[in-house]
């Protein structure tokens, strides 16, 4: 019989993970995730955490010299994609917590005990990234929208955000479960 406390913490840490995955492997690796599409001709350009349609896979990126100008293309905004390094890192603070989650599911209230602690730190972690992210794809996306480009959200906004939920539910639920049940009960003589 599993520790049935750590349970709840452990769906929404395993949630938080598999969420945070897909939002790090975006475009240029997998064109269906993004964080920004901008169409230009005939073609969509797909924004994500390692660069955009078209571009070498790489942390810090520029945007397109046909979408990008010095307003974008500047220290700030490259710094600002380099940031989006957080998304994984939170995806493997999360694959921790369910380790350990794993090990409270299975009579260890210690496991229990770290699963919450990585799961705040992953939460935080997961809103710093999440705010970096909106702040970066946001101006970007008015300042093309300012050049008569219909610049659009992409998926992976949300993602993160449904991610940083997860996180959020996760360590709450994980914080009851450390105050569960995890003896065996004794036989009555």
């Amino acid at each position: 019989m599993a520790a049935g406390a750590a349970v709840p913490g452990l769906f929404f840490a395993f949630a938080a993970m598999v969420l945070l995955i897909f939002a790090s492997v975006s475009a240029p690796t997998w064109e269906r995730i993004s964080y920004l599409n901008v169409p230009q001709g005939g073609s969509v350009t797909h924004f994500g955490v390692f660069g955009y349609t078209g571009s070498d896979t790489h942390v810090g990126w520029y945007f397109p010299g046909t979408l990008g100008d010095s307003r974008i293309n500047d220290h700030l905004f490259h710094n600002l994609t380099i940031t989006l390094i957080l998304i994984p890192i939170a995806a493997g603070i999360s694959g921790l917590a369910v380790l350990f989650g794993l090990c409270g599911a299975s009579y260890h209230r210690v496991g229990t005990v770290l699963m919450t602690l990585l799961s705040a730190l992953a939460f935080l972690v997961t809103l710093v990234a999440w705010v970096l992210e909106m702040v970066l794809f946001g101006i970007a996306r008015d300042h093309i929208r300012d050049r008569g480009i219909n610049a659009t959200w992409g998926n992976a906004n949300w993602l993160v955000l449904g991610a940083l939920v997860s996180l959020f539910l996760g360590f709450f639920a994980s914080l009851c479960g450390v105050f569960g049940r995890y003896g065996r009960r004794r036989a009555a003589y």
